[in-house]
């Protein structure tokens, strides 16, 4: 297997986890904490807000559940690479207290974890025999579990190192607007990548108009993933991106970095329209544009004047100017210059890809075995990197990419 459909199934997987485990509480956890102040005698609505929080926590689980997929393994082994990617995410922290829960951890090392561990098994695949449940999980999961725990740190300086920039252009007094066009523009294309825009945000304790203009560029590059998804996706996925699965299409932009172009123009010309209506922000709201209305919310309780005032500025800066700029952009770009395709906003289906050329297809039910013990319908986990399957109706018969 060449290295870049290696890395096409490690971004299917982590893209489609991400959403799986972040939506949820990006839709409905504002809706539900609202509720819940608002009728504070029925505890259901902080149990539901409770519900939807907690599932984004298992977001390295899953992710490494649905890379495992992705090359084919049966159960047993997809689970390893999930609960080895969970501990390589730093999604935990041991102290004299017990082990807490820190957030979804770090996205980077989780894929970079989950690959190990698909390597591990890959490399390990029938030579255990008879004792490969007693020795799989040892081997996959704890080789794998031991590299990302190592390399975390390491993999954190990304993170830190994209937050001294956004530090470093927020605290420069002389770029006034300026400042919250290039933190508009960075946050936009931060969002598509696997790099936490909350996590930095935080990290930073990034607020004001700067945290404002993080959350515009992230509402903007929603709108020209919606916008550039519209022809070539199907509504779930356009819907998806638009209410905050924007990490969805960080396979589309590792593929065609043309994407940063519409992304950049979009999301920096919103952020300079932000800056003169005075949007602001705080650390906890920088990194999640209008996802679930923490953006707006956290830009109306900032700004002054009455909710006649307040209500159509929002409106008009996170989502009639970023759908507007969009669609323009989108425009210009496809049509006029022709520039790119609209379909580098194509999302691949789940499904192991089975050649770099084919388009990715969701696996045949007659490979997910259940516990491993079938080997003539479970895809071997020594031929799950070199070899895929090439029609649905066969799972003998496969070729060498």
């Amino acid at each position: 297997m060449s290295p870049k459909l290696f890395l096409d199934r490690i971004l299917n997987g982590a893209a489609v986890g991400i959403v799986v485990g972040l939506v949820p509480n990006a839709i409905t956890g504002e809706l539900f904490k609202f509720l819940a102040r608002l009728m504070p005698s029925i505890s259901l609505w902080a149990t539901l807000n409770e519900v939807v929080v907690g599932l984004q926590f298992t977001v390295p689980v899953i992710v490494g559940v649905l890379i495992g997929m992705q090359f084919g393994f049966n159960a047993v082994q997809t689970v390893i690479v999930g609960t080895a990617s969970f501990v390589g995410s730093g999604a935990m922290d041991f102290t004299p207290d017990g082990v807490m829960l820190v957030g979804i951890g770090d996205l980077i090392n989780t894929m970079l974890t989950a690959s190990v561990a698909v390597l591990v098994l890959a490399w390990v695949g029938k030579k255990l025999g008879s004792l490969t449940i007693l020795f799989l999980p040892i081997l996959g999961g704890g080789i794998a579990g031991l590299v990302g725990i190592l390399t975390l740190p390491y993999v954190r300086y990304v993170t830190t190192g994209v937050g001294a920039l956004v530090n470093a252009i927020a605290q420069q007094q002389g770029l006034g607007v300026l400042a919250a066009v290039l933190i508009a523009m960075l946050f936009a294309v931060m969002i598509v990548s696997p790099i936490s825009t909350v996590g930095v945000a935080l990290a930073i304790g990034i607020s004001g108009p700067a945290s404002g203009a993080a959350n515009l560029g992230i509402a903007a590059a929603a709108a020209v993933l919606a916008v550039g998804s519209f022809r070539v996706n199907n509504a779930g996925v356009t819907w998806s991106v638009f209410l905050g699965a924007m990490k969805m299409m960080m396979g589309n932009l590792l593929k065609f970095p043309v994407m940063v172009l519409p992304l950049a123009l979009v999301s920096g010309i919103t952020g300079l329209v932000g800056a003169f209506f005075g949007i602001t922000g705080t650390p906890a709201s920088a990194g999640f544009g209008h996802s679930g209305l923490v953006g707006p919310i956290a830009a109306a309780t900032g700004m002054e004047g009455s909710a006649l005032v307040v209500l159509p500025k929002l409106v008009i800066v996170y989502f009639v100017l970023p759908i507007g700029l969009a669609i323009l952009v989108h425009w210009l770009c496809t049509s006029v210059l022709k520039i790119y395709s609209e379909k580098i906003y194509a999302f691949a289906p789940v499904g192991a890809p089975s050649s770099e050329d084919a388009a990715d297809e969701p696996l045949d039910p007659k490979t997910e075995a259940v516990d491993g013990t079938d080997e003539k319908t479970a895809a071997p986990a020594d031929a799950a990197i070199g070899e895929s399957t090439d029609t649905p109706t066969s799972t003998t018969t496969s070729t060498k990419e």
